[in-house]
């Protein structure tokens, strides 16, 4: 990329469900927030308040648009853009189980390396190539946005899609992602240094520097 200087890119991942508290893997299953997880989307609000924001991409499941919503990002830039490609990972075969009961079938088993075999007809699943060919297509919506120098873009999504943004931002491999840990409401921003693509912030809980 050009040496510019351009607004950040920041990344929220949802608030904690009922599967994400337990482990189970939720990919394409529209789980909701649980009540702890609304609360952690609330308390997103005060931070995300002091930025100044262009453009809010949210990811199409509940768990993520409800996040959004809660932390107030309805009201910000252009409204919420809801893109698709910011869907979570499809699991396949391994939607809602738990990485221990993967591991008692399948030792040594890394989704991030071996991937996911296909499930029923509403969980094929994806490759991980086919899960950065789609993070790909949301990073050339947002780039161009970035030069207008208008704020900053907000991309509200899941653990692992927004683990494979980042690994795409920073032209890596998408199998850096395995080594970037994402909690629920939490956040990271992500812009330049030295004009090298790099990560700003990371993991920040609500209440850490806006």
């Amino acid at each position: 990329m050009q040496a510019l200087e351009l607004e950040q890119v920041v990344l929220a991942r949802h608030g904690e469900t009922e599967w994400s508290r337990v482990g189970r893997h939720t990919g394409r299953e529209d789980i909701p927030l649980n009540s702890r997880g609304e609360e952690q989307a609330r308390a997103l609000a005060p931070w995300f308040s002091r930025r100044t924001i262009a453009r809010v991409f949210v990811s199409p499941l509940a768990r993520a648009r409800k996040t959004a919503e809660l932390a107030g990002l309805g009201g910000q830039g252009e409204g919420i853009v809801l893109d698709p490609n910011l869907q979570e990972w499809d699991y396949g075969a391994y939607e809602g189980r738990t990485h221990s009961e993967i591991l008692a079938e399948r030792p040594n088993w890394d989704m991030w390396r071996d991937g996911v075999p296909p499930g029923a007809r509403e969980h094929p699943g994806e490759s991980i190539e086919q899960v950065a060919a789609r993070i790909d297509a949301v990073l050339a919506r947002i780039r161009p946005l970035l030069l207008e120098n208008k704020g900053d873009v907000v991309a509200v999504a899941h653990g692992h899609a927004l683990r494979v943004l980042t690994a795409r931002w920073l032209e890596q491999p998408p199998q850096l992602g395995a080594r970037l840990r994402l909690d629920p409401a939490h956040v990271s921003t992500l812009g330049l240094e030295d004009g090298l693509t790099a990560i700003r912030q990371w993991n920040l809980a609500a209440g850490g520097s806006a």
